[in-house]
């Protein structure tokens, strides 16, 4: 295991508890390399920096290894950086997380933690992001942390699909009955803007909603986390949708 080099990345920021929990598991997998954004790059998705230069910055001795940087990008960003200027070669796989918050159902467009993930995918890097469905600060990683070496020990010793990464979100409980292999769910954020006026007398909005789940079957990561299961959703990043092919080839085009 010792041989394994692991690239260690997230979306809540170089000083985020989870990324913390994650090193010390990885710690016992691998040579780590952490690099992760300087500030807190939540629902980023897959951006990237184009418009900017970008900085990166050598932490000596951050959670007592001698690889560790900040970058001013996205998580993207930091996949890339790390991938093509930091590391002398391409690591054995890539982790990313743990997050603060699901990364279920549709949230996984939107995150930035699968976004990083994704883009080790496309680099060819087994891969894989963890979130943990409790949002404070203060939560206890503890629990998850033998699930997230075992899952991790999977990847290393058999690989992934090509194409594939896997999205793994854990329930907020500290009694997991064990873990489930899922579909992503059928579900949406119905979202509104809270349209307000600042003292100057101009108009602004904040994106406020809420997750509602349409999807009743019992092998989606909803179900599987409402019930104190780890969800685990292997996802794809070829977007075509080869169902419809066929039907587009019948248009008079």
């Amino acid at each position: 295991m010792k041989a394994n080099t692991i690239l260690i990345t997230n979306d809540d920021g170089i000083a985020a508890p989870g990324l913390k929990a994650l090193a010390e598991v990885m710690k016992e997998l691998g040579e780590i390399t952490i690099v992760a954004p300087d500030s807190p790059q939540s629902g980023m998705g897959h951006a990237i920096t184009i418009n900017n230069t970008l900085h990166v910055e050598h932490l000596t001795g951050f959670l007592n290894t001698q690889n560790a940087y900040t970058c001013s990008g996205t998580p993207v960003d930091c996949v890339k950086m790390a991938v093509h200027e930091i590391m002398k070669k391409k690591p054995s796989i890539c982790v990313s997380g743990i997050n603060h918050g699901s990364n279920s159902s549709i949230n996984v467009i939107y995150s930035g933690t699968m976004s990083a993930a994704v883009e080790a995918g496309i680099e060819g890097i087994p891969s894989i992001g963890f979130s943990f469905c409790n949002y404070s600060w203060e939560a206890n990683f503890e629990p998850l942390k033998k699930y997230v070496k075992k899952i991790t020990s999977e990847v290393l010793k058999n690989g992934l699909p090509e194409g594939v990464v896997l999205n793994v979100n854990f329930p907020k409980t500290e009694n997991i009955k064990g873990i489930k292999i899922c579909r992503q769910a059928k579900a949406i954020w119905e979202e509104e803007f809270d349209k307000r006026t600042n003292p100057m007398g101009k108009e602004y909005y904040w994106l406020t909603g809420k997750f509602v789940n349409h999807d009743k079957g019992e092998d989606t990561d909803e179900w599987a986390l409402a019930n104190g299961y780890i969800s685990i959703v292997p996802v794809h990043f070829d977007l075509t949708a080869y169902h419809a092919v066929q039907q587009l080839n019948s248009w008079d085009l």
